[in-house]
């Protein structure tokens, strides 16, 4: 099938570009990076149309926009920003598209909220963590924070409500965005994480591809 080509020159191509990262040919970045998340587009265009591609669709054009900006984030403070105001974009779109997906399980209400308690806690934990060194961005990430995190909370509700398998791909996918971020947020923030680059990047990638992949397995084709 043509979308699973797509995967596979996704995951190829992202292995070659994963291994540059860590040979500490960060420069490569330019012409490798920008080609990975249309790779995604191309599965999901390629595969059946089903009533939310459109969204999946828009919130990875908001992705790549903001992998493209963020690569020249070392010239000016003004591209991380940017960069991330179209993430926030993709994120509060990934949200709407999750919102969309069908519910098929009775979801258990005290597993839900002791989720949400511990999200709540690490959202608070972590920007408590980054606020002395955030500067003039605070507001920016701060509400960057509170969209990713409700995110995770609706990737949450549906790993709850929705059919196996698609429900645990997404919520790993979710998952791994915030540790994916977390680390961007501490080695920009913080302090310097050796490789940090590379594992933002591998749970970055990792974590679109289970995404696209479980929104696709919840709106399995028909059999002919």
């Amino acid at each position: 099938m043509k979308h699973t080509l797509f995967f596979k020159i996704y995951i190829v191509i992202s292995i070659v570009y994963l291994a540059i990262l860590l040979s500490g040919n960060e420069y490569l970045d330019l012409y490798l990076k920008p080609i990975l998340i249309p790779l995604l587009g191309f599965a999901v265009y390629a595969y059946k149309r089903f009533p939310s591609r459109n969204t999946l669709l828009t919130a990875l054009a908001f992705s790549w926009i903001g992998d493209v900006i963020l690569l020249f984030a070392d010239i000016a403070e003004i591209y991380f920003i940017l960069g991330l105001v179209s993430f926030l974009i993709s994120h509060i779109i990934f949200c709407t598209l999750f919102n969309k997906q069908n519910h098929t399980q009775v979801r258990n209400n005290i597993v839900f909220r002791i989720g949400c308690v511990i999200i709540v806690v690490y959202l608070i934990g972590m920007l408590s963590f980054l606020l002395p060194n955030l500067g003039d961005l605070r507001i920016p990430v701060i509400i960057y924070g509170f969209v990713i995190c409700t995110m995770l909370i609706m990737a949450f509700n549906g790993f709850l409500t929705w059919p196996k398998p698609g429900n645990k791909f997404i919520f790993a996918g979710a998952f791994i965005f915030i540790v994916s971020d977390s680390i961007l947020a501490i080695n920009k923030f913080h302090s310097p994480i050796e490789k940090g680059v590379f594992f933002t990047m591998l749970t970055y990638l990792v974590a679109q591809y289970l995404i696209v992949a479980g929104i696709l397995k919840l709106n399995p084709k028909k059999q002919e």
